[in-house]
């Protein structure tokens, strides 16, 4: 017997989804059994990911291997899910990464870095969610920013400083920079309309319901908020997650010693170079140019090839990555079921119909709670997107909110609430597979950062939008 598998772990994820299955005779009556059946697997699957008997990866490919053998979801359509091209693109951000690690480049630029902002750990984070904010208007996908440009930077520059997660040392600084930087991206995802593919759907959405959002009034209703977020979010994860080091006052030298160890740079680090400029301008034109951002991924691993830069060897040692687009898929898989089978469009609509009666304000914080807390269900945010904004938006407009101000407020939420688990979004398993943060730590200060975003975002954010004249 496999002495690593813990079998008590199991009880409590196949109690829950056993029950939950055999009350098909009591599911709702908007609720067909085939979605109440995806749902009881869905909920035990998840469970199992946090207990954890097996690693993720298996956990999740029994609940595939139950999805199917209860003809729940039919083979051809549950084996598609492998093919998402937003989960290629996380498994693509990995082998750029490796890029970035092999030629040493990785470490010359965290080097750099260090030579620039290393006298202290805090203002590493600082700098380094500075690039994801100048970055972020111009790059419409949050998952290219956080794992093809932020995270092989954070990964260098951690493992230069001696912080890996192999050898139990990635408290001394990876931990915090790479939590730092997810909450980072996050943000500014939500700052901008142009900053993660959620944010145009959500306006798209709120079109059909009169309401017109530009990139303008997006930018000015996030902007206070999400300054105070920039400034206030890493100081707090300072706090609650700090770092062992602290800080480097020789760091300027250290680093300038290091870079003439290396030497001038390598012809390998000039291709690295190279292709990492390709696929962030390609990233950045991404839409103008009509090349999707998952195809600029598989163009710069190919570039990478061509040059000699990676073997093919080192991609299929990539782990990570290929552990990542197992467990991912089957949950988006799961997650799109939810949604294709009609349970979340009955959920949506069942919350939504019983706040009839109440004052806007308090329908409209009931939404933001049930639209945030309700993404535990969901690997990703724009599918989360789709599936609710629209019903929400009509509720919060039916019960008397400010239209611009609602459509606004759940387009904000649409990207805060992936501070909730670790596939939460694309950039969400990029940043926790790398293996910096435990699982147990990245729920716990999400659901303390949480709060923070409620009090900042529907609080002070109201209070602006107020104030500039959009409520």
């Amino acid at each position: 017997m496999n002495s690593n598998i813990n079998y008590k772990k199991f009880i409590v994820p196949v109690v829950v989804g056993l029950i939950i299955w055999f009350l098909t005779p009591f599911k709702p009556d908007g609720v067909d059994a085939t979605a109440w059946h995806m749902f009881a697997i869905f909920v035990a699957t998840i469970i199992g990911c946090i207990t954890q008997p097996l690693p993720i990866g298996a956990v999740a490919m029994i609940g595939f291997s139950l999805t199917v053998l209860t003809s729940t979801v039919k083979i051809d359509t549950a084996v598609a899910g492998f093919g998402n091209s937003s989960i290629w693109l996380i498994a693509m951000a990995f082998f750029i990464s490796r890029g970035f690690v092999k030629t040493g480049l990785g470490r010359r630029i965290a080097l750099q870095f260090v030579k620039l902002f290393g006298k202290k750990t805090l203002g590493l984070g600082y700098s380094l969610i500075g690039v994801d904010l100048i970055l972020a208007p111009a790059t419409p996908s949050n998952t290219a920013r956080a794992g093809g440009i932020m995270f092989p930077i954070i990964n260098a520059l951690s493992r230069s400083f001696g912080s890996k997660p192999e050898d139990g040392t990635q408290r001394k600084m990876g931990a915090f920079l790479i939590f730092t930087e997810f909450h980072g991206n996050l943000i500014t995802a939500a700052m901008f309309l142009t900053a993660m593919a959620g944010n145009p759907l959500a306006q798209s959405l709120a079109k059909h319901q009169g309401v017109d959002i530009t990139w303008m009034n997006w930018f000015l209703a996030a902007l206070i908020p999400g300054i105070i977020s920039l400034i206030l979010v890493p100081l707090i994860i300072y706090k609650l997650y700090p770092p062992e080091i602290k800080e480097t006052p020789n760091a300027k030298t250290w680093a300038q010693n290091e870079l003439n160890d290396m030497g001038t740079i390598s012809k390998s680090e000039k291709f690295m170079i190279g292709i990492f400029l390709i696929a962030l301008i390609l990233w950045v034109l991404g839409s103008l140019l009509n090349i999707d951002a998952t195809l600029t991924a598989f163009i710069a691993l190919s570039l990478l090839l061509i040059t000699g830069v990676l073997t093919w060897n080192d991609v299929l040692k990539e782990t990570g990555a290929w552990n990542t687009l197992v467990w991912f898929s089957i949950l988006v898989m799961m997650a799109n079921q939810l949604n294709e089978l009609g349970f979340i469009p009955w959920l949506s609509k069942s919350i939504s119909g019983s706040l009839g009666g109440l004052s806007w304000p308090i329908v409209l914080i009931i939404l933001v709670l049930f639209y945030f807390y309700s993404h535990y269900l969901f690997a990703s945010s724009t599918a989360h997107v789709s599936a609710m904004y629209s019903a929400l938006l009509a509720v919060a407009i039916a019960t008397g909110a400010p239209p611009l101000f609602s459509a606004l407020i759940l387009g904000f939420f649409g990207n805060l609430m992936a501070s909730t688990t670790h596939y939460s979004s694309g950039p969400a398993p990029i940043l926790y597979s790398a293996g910096y943060v435990t699982q147990n730590r990245w729920w716990t200060m999400n659901a303390i950062l949480a709060i923070f975003y409620f009090v900042v975002w529907l609080g002070i954010g109201s209070l602006w939008m107020k104030l500039i004249g959009l409520m």
